[in-house]
C-alpha cells in the first residue's frame, strides 16, 4: 500500500513554481474510526474535500470508492502499527526526493491533505520528526491547531478558518501564522488583511507573511450555509 500520492491535480501546480509535491491522504474526522481532524467544526467535516475530484466519484448504488478505502486503509496502519508506517513514510519521502532530482524540482511534502495530525510529534527510527530526519525537506500543511508551537524550521502551518473559530484565527494572525478561508467569490481584504489566491498552487510555505489565503468553495462546501464558507 502506497502512502504518497502525487498525482493530485492541485498539487501539480506546484510544478511551475519548482516543486516538486507529495501528499498523504487519511480518511478525515472519524471515518476510520479514530479521530484524526480533532478540532475540526461540524461545516469542515461536512464539507470536507475528501470527496472533492475522484474522491467523490461513486458507481451507481455504492457508497465508497477505490481512494475512499484506500485512505481508510492508511489511517487504521498508522494507529495500528504506527512504526512501521513511520518507516514506510520515511522511506516513501526519500523516493520523493529522488523523482523530485531527476525532475529538477525541489521536494515538497503535505502530510494533513485531509486529516490535522501533530506530525512534529511523531518519532520515527530514533529521530524526532520526520521533518528532522530530511531537514532539506519542506513539509507543510493547514491546522486548526492553534496551540502548536516549536515546530521544525522546515515545518510550515497555515491556520484553516472554519465557520466557529474567528477568534482563533485573529490570534493566529497577530502570532504570525496566514490564515485560509473558503470563500464564494476571493475578495481583495479580509479581517483587514490582504488575500492572496490559494488556489493558484497548494505552495502556502510561499505565501508573503500576514494574508489571508482564500481558497474558492469546492465540492459539497459549494451548498454550505453555515458561516464555513465566507461571502
Amino acid at each position: 500500500m502506497k502512502l504518497l500520492t502525487v498525482g493530485n491535480p492541485k498539487i501539480l501546480k506546484g510544478n511551475a513554481f519548482g516543486y516538486f509535491t507529495a501528499i498523504l491522504h487519511f480518511a478525515p474526522a472519524r471515518l476510520s474510526g479514530f479521530n484524526v481532524c480533532p478540532m475540526a467544526s461540524k461545516a469542515c467535516t461536512a464539507a470536507c474535500l475528501n470527496t472533492a475530484g475522484r474522491g467523490g466519484i461513486f458507481r451507481k448504488g455504492e457508497t465508497t470508492n477505490r481512494i475512499q478505502i484506500a485512505r481508510k486503509a492508511r489511517t487504521l496502519f498508522y494507529f495500528n502499527e504506527t512504526e512501521k508506517f513511520m518507516t514506510q513514510l520515511a522511506k516513501e519521502i526519500g523516493n520523493v526526493v529522488k523523482l523530485a532530482a531527476k525532475h529538477g524540482l525541489k521536494p515538497a511534502i503535505r502530510l494533513n491533505g485531509t486529516s490535522d495530525i501533530r506530525w512534529e510529534n511523531e518519532k520515527v527510527n530514533g529521530v524526532r520528526n520526520i521533518m528532522e530526519m530530511f531537514p532539506n525537506v519542506i513539509f507543510y500543511d493547514y491546522s486548526k491547531i492553534s496551540n502548536r508551537r516549536n515546530l521544525p524550521p522546515n515545518y510550515s502551518l497555515t491556520f484553516s478558518l472554519s465557520e466557529d473559530n474567528d477568534e482563533l484565527a485573529e490570534r493566529a494572525l497577530v502570532n504570525g501564522m496566514n490564515v485560509a478561508a473558503v470563500f464564494r467569490k476571493i475578495p481583495s481584504t479580509f479581517l483587514g488583511r490582504p488575500v492572496v489566491d490559494g488556489d493558484k498552487s497548494d505552495l502556502r510555505f510561499l505565501d508573503p507573511k500576514g494574508v489571508i489565503v482564500g481558497l474558492k468553495a469546492k465540492g459539497k462546501a459549494k451548498k454550505d450555509s453555515t458561516g464555513f464558507v465566507r461571502n
